[in-house]
């Protein structure tokens, strides 16, 4: 039996064009709109200022850890965020549907940004990440599952519907670190974080008000665990707490080594995900065909996220030495930098919302959108080797805001493009886990990322953004290349 409500009341599926909308899409986006929403305020903001809490001396209410352990420890972090929406997607398939996984991870988020904000220390880091980084994980592959209930497969409306789902992301990510920005720098790190935990409590509280007019579809079980399976089950995850535990007492699990760690436990990850999947006697030959299309779009993915996601680590450490950041005699607080790509997305995300839905079937297939993403985020390292070995305070702002729109453009033809397409390709009955595995691609990434920070020297930057950005062109052009071929195997999906 299936954890659904099936009162007469229950909303109809894939709610159709008609009637009260929300900018033209199905009312109840706007209810997962919002909760996105402020959970990417307190995600982000918070984040903001995570690398700068770690590394700044004690003296500027920081930890005074190295800059490359820090930088590891915020990439591992993010990567962990998407390595949990494997769980998150897993406890929606299996026990409770993705509603309720949502609901019950938005809670978590909030007790994870309370705990930063009130426990001193490594104490409040190591309690405050892992519990935002579980709940994160099962917000994130939920809450873009549901969004994929709110239209039928062929709905023209899909891929404009996410990128407005895509803008909401956004606007939390701009005004978080703004906000948690001018709280660290006037009142204290503490207090930033407190007003992530504020954030993600408003998200929370809307969310619940809105709860019951989600599609009946988001509270299905579709695979559910058989009751004799859950004591097992119960088991292998105590066994996993208490390995961790013992890794990090006996101090084989380290600041040090955490995000090697997290980068061969996502690779393990997505290897088995996707021979699970693509051995599963429960999925159709063609089900199986768009998986294995899947592969190369997950490849691309990684590339992306991998430099991207170096905003968090080493972009925020080019700004706090290298950008001049004054305005008119204030020093701009170094958070503020990430404000600047959800600017850009919520000026372009609509922009390419409308060019999708203007084109119809004529818009490029997905995997040219994700080589262009590649491509484009490859040419926007370029942009820094002007500036490259540059004084303190040397680059202009103007020129990192050029760059972080170039990596905007880059974004748009990636992650909303993402989220839409491993809805499309998914076999049925493993709906959340295909956005799971897309999320595994941003968690390698993002790992990666702060694995690659270590090899950053402020001396010598031509290496590091030329070879890094060299590799993610080729990556790109080996897509367009393999384009026909992947075009096949997604068998009627563009």
């Amino acid at each position: 039996m299936s954890n659904v409500d099936t009162t007469a009341q229950a909303p109809a599926e894939h709610p159709e064009p008609g009637g009260k909308t929300f900018f033209g899409q199905p009312r109840q986006l706007a209810n997962i709109f919002g909760v996105e929403m402020w959970e990417r305020f307190s995600f982000y903001g918070m984040q903001g200022i995570l690398l700068l809490y770690l590394f700044y001396p004690a003296a500027e209410g920081g930890l005074g850890l190295p800059k490359d352990t820090a930088a590891g420890i915020v990439g591992a972090y993010g990567g962990a965020v998407y390595l949990s929406t494997i769980l998150g997607a897993w406890i929606a398939d299996r026990l409770l549907g993705s509603e309720r996984v949502l609901f019950f991870s938005a809670v978590l988020i909030m007790l994870g940004h309370i705990a930063l904000a009130l426990l001193p220390g490594g104490l409040g880091v190591a309690v405050g990440l892992v519990a935002i980084a579980i709940g994160s994980g099962g917000l994130k592959a939920n809450a873009t599952s549901i969004v994929g209930t709110l239209y039928s497969e062929n709905d023209p409306r899909r891929d404009a519907g996410f990128s407005i789902f895509y803008l909401g992301i956004n606007l939390g990510a701009f005004i978080g670190p703004l906000l948690t920005g001018l709280a660290q720098t006037t009142l204290g790190f503490h207090y930033g974080f407190g007003l992530a935990a504020i954030g993600m409590a408003i998200g929370l509280t809307q969310y619940s008000f809105g709860r019951k007019r989600l599609p009946a579809s988001s509270r299905i079980v579709p695979n559910p665990l058989p009751a004799d399976r859950r004591p097992r089950m119960i088991v292998v995850g105590a066994l996993a707490v208490i390995i961790i535990a013992v890794a990090v007492a006996t101090g084989l699990l380290n600041v040090s080594n955490l995000v090697t760690v997290v980068i061969v436990l996502t690779v393990i990850a997505a290897i088995a995900y996707f021979a699970i999947i693509l051995s599963s006697k429960r999925i159709s030959s063609v089900e199986r065909s768009r998986v294995l299309a899947f592969i190369p779009l997950f490849i691309a993915s990684v590339a992306f996220w991998s430099l991207y996601q170096q905003q968090f680590t080493v972009v925020t450490l080019y700004s706090d030495s290298q950008l001049n950041r004054d305005l008119f005699g204030w020093q701009m607080p170094v958070s503020w930098v990430q404000s600047i790509n959800p600017i850009f997305v919520i000026i372009l995300s609509g922009v390419f919302a409308a060019i999708w839905t203007r084109l119809g079937t004529r818009q490029p297939a997905t995997p040219l959108k994700f080589a262009a993403g590649t491509i484009v985020m490859g040419l926007a390292f370029f942009l820094f080797l002007p500036f490259a070995n540059g004084a303190d305070n040397s680059t202009p702002l103007i020129a990192l805001v050029g760059i972080l729109f170039v990596f905007t453009v880059a974004e748009l033809f990636i992650s909303p493009v993402g989220l839409s397409i491993s809805t499309k390709l998914a076999p049925e009955i493993y709906r959340t886990q295909m956005v799971a595995l897309f999320f595994l691609s941003v968690a390698l990434g993002t790992a990666i990322s702060g694995k690659l920070a270590e090899f950053y020297d402020p001396t010598n930057q031509v290496p590091y953004f030329g070879v890094l950005g060299a590799i993610a062109v080729v990556i790109g052009l080996l897509l367009v290349l393999a384009t026909p071929l992947v075009r096949r195997l997604m068998a009627g999906v563009r």
